[in-house]
C-alpha cells in the first residue's frame, strides 16, 4: 500500500496563497486532490492524469494549479486567490492503489 503525506496547510487571510505537497511512497501515476469541509462531503479539487492531462473543479478554475515531480514522487496543489469557501482539509488520492493521506488543513479567514 502506497503512503501519501500531505503539507503545506495554514491559516491564510483571503486573496493569499498556498502551496500544497502530496509526497508518495513510491512512484505515481494518476493523483488528485479532494477536500472536505466541516459538514459536508469530500469532493475533488483537481486530478492530474498518468498522460499528463488535468482536470478542475469549477469552483477553483484559474486559481487553483495541480502539477507534479515524477522524480519526487510529488504532487502539488498551487492555491492562488484563496476565499473563507476554501477552507477545509485538502487530501491527496492515489488512483492506482485507493490510498489517502492523512489530510491537511487550510483555513481562509481574516
Amino acid at each position: 500500500q502506497v503512503q501519501l503525506v500531505e503539507s503545506g496547510g495554514d491559516l491564510v487571510q483571503p486573496g493569499g496563497s498556498l502551496r500544497l505537497s502530496c509526497v508518495a511512497s513510491r512512484s505515481i501515476a494518476s493523483m488528485g486532490w479532494y477536500r472536505q469541509a466541516p459538514g459536508k462531503q469530500r469532493e475533488p479539487v483537481a486530478l492530474i492524469f498518468s498522460d499528463g492531462s488535468i482536470k478542475d473543479a469549477d469552483s477553483v478554475k484559474g486559481r487553483f494549479t495541480i502539477s507534479r515531480d515524477n522524480a519526487k514522487n510529488t504532487v502539488y496543489l498551487q492555491m492562488n486567490s484563496l476565499k473563507p469557501e476554501d477552507t477545509a482539509v485538502y487530501y491527496c488520492f492515489d488512483y492506482a492503489s485507493g490510498a489517502w493521506g492523512q489530510g491537511t488543513q487550510v483555513t481562509v479567514s481574516s
